[in-house]
């Protein structure tokens, strides 16, 4: 997995950081490459049919708090195991309903209880850019780690901002989004 850092162009003199150079890709330019995601939303349990986190519902029960045009839907269980890791059978889970999980389609007769975020467009990607791709560890032993204070210390000089915007992390092979592997993530 590479680490792809967003770093605002003022987190260092300017005029030695300069937005859309080579080294670096202007988010601006591309903002699809910026996912800021929306709070959890955790609004029905599995008890019942199962667990209904369907958009209309979290729109009308939080307004203002979910964009009008996600790009993208996460659930995970409230302890943390995504939708692959818990291998339940999914009935939706798609940006134009939500995600629901039915107790009907479960060999046990129940869904675990689920809580779902969605990645909207950010408000504003003013001075931002990205650093190059970082990769300082390999998938081995007990997973692959590219912790932020390890690649600052490793690459001194090459202008890692220490509290980034965004940080997007991607297989490296076949580039594929860390949030789209279905793999688990420590935080």
């Amino acid at each position: 997995m590479s680490v792809f850092l967003d770093k605002p162009c003022h987190c260092y003199d300017p005029a030695a950081w300069v937005c859309g150079t080579k080294s670096t890709r202007n988010t601006c330019e591309n903002r699809f490459y910026v996912q800021a995601w929306t709070q959890w939303f955790d609004r029905d349990d599995a008890s019942g049919t199962g667990d209904w986190e369907l958009i209309a519902d979290i729109r009308k029960e939080n307004p203002g708090k979910l964009c009008s045009n996600p790009r993208d839907i996460e659930a995970v269980t409230l302890s943390g195991l995504s939708v692959s890791k818990a291998g339940e059978n999914i009935f939706r889970n798609d940006l134009k309903s939500g995600f629901v999980c039915r107790n009907s389609d479960q060999p046990d007769g129940l869904c675990h209880d689920y809580k779902v975020r969605f990645s909207c467009e950010p408000d504003s990607c003013d001075n931002v850019c990205w650093t190059k791709w970082y990769n300082r560890d390999r998938p081995s032993g007990t997973g692959d780690w590219e912790l932020l204070s390890d690649l600052i210390k490793e690459n001194p000089g090459r202008r890692i901002c220490v509290e980034p915007v965004y940080i997007e992390a991607a297989t490296v092979d076949g580039e594929i989004p860390a949030i789209k592997t279905g793999e688990s993530f420590y935080a």
